[in-house]
């Protein structure tokens, strides 16, 4: 009996370790999300980039008046090129001898300056294309926009700034530039919506190029950006 006892002991013991790990694992479990939510602002937000995407959005960020080198279209004062045309624009960077994403994304604004055309919103939204290389030269960028079949009262192609420029510039955007062999660059991809005072407004993924011009028109809207006189 006393054997029988102590089996029966043994047992519920047994059947109770399942349940203590359980709980335990939920206590775990709580912690963990009670500290994500802490550094995510109650989960809104988990990556680093994400939160940087949604302060932007929050409050849009004044972007260093570097000199644009010339390119396919006359450079000159960041600011001055963005306020002088009026028009919000979408921005991507680039590079001419990159073949592989940058000739996605020349793809994906081409794809955009046909719509901005077809809708009417040449006089609102435009497009801009910055090169990171400093060797890109305004005929190499020329030649680049030729072959994209780029308008260029729609879509512009402007030289990488100077160096500590380019630096401020790339920063700002968040975009990450890597040499890589046989003088090709590594480097991220985004679609940077500005507005004609000069703050990068959002930050919409390479792919997803239909909410960046949802973005910039409701951008144009709440600024009344226009492009006076110039409209094709």
């Amino acid at each position: 009996m006393e054997r029988e006892c102590r089996s029966g002991q043994a047992e519920v013991g047994r059947d109770r370790r399942p349940l203590r790990l359980a709980v335990a694992l939920l206590g775990v479990c709580a912690i963990g999300l009670g500290a994500i939510g802490a550094v995510t602002d109650g989960y809104t937000v988990v990556t680093t980039e994400a939160a940087r995407r949604l302060s932007i959005a929050e409050h849009p960020r004044l972007l260093p008046d570097v000199a644009l080198a010339d390119g396919a279209a006359p450079g000159g004062p960041l600011r001055s090129v963005l306020r002088d045309d009026g028009r919000v624009a979408i921005v991507d960077f680039i590079y001419t001898r990159c073949f592989t994403l940058c000739l996605a994304m020349g793809s994906e604004f081409q794809q955009l300056q046909g719509r901005i055309k077809r809708e009417g919103l040449a006089g609102r939204v435009r497009l801009i294309s910055i090169s990171f290389d400093p060797t890109d030269t305004p005929d190499d960028l020329a030649r680049y926009a030729q072959n994209l079949h780029a308008d260029p009262r729609v879509w512009q192609f402007y030289g990488a700034p100077a160096r500590a420029g380019r630096e401020a510039l790339l920063r700002t955007f968040g975009v990450v530039v890597v040499p890589a062999p046989l003088g090709q660059f590594v480097h991220n991809a985004a679609y940077h919506v500005v507005t004609p005072d000069g703050r990068l407004s959002r930050v919409v993924d390479y792919g997803e190029s239909g909410a960046a011009l949802r973005f910039a028109v409701g951008a144009a809207s709440a600024s009344g950006a226009k492009q006076a006189g110039k409209t094709p």
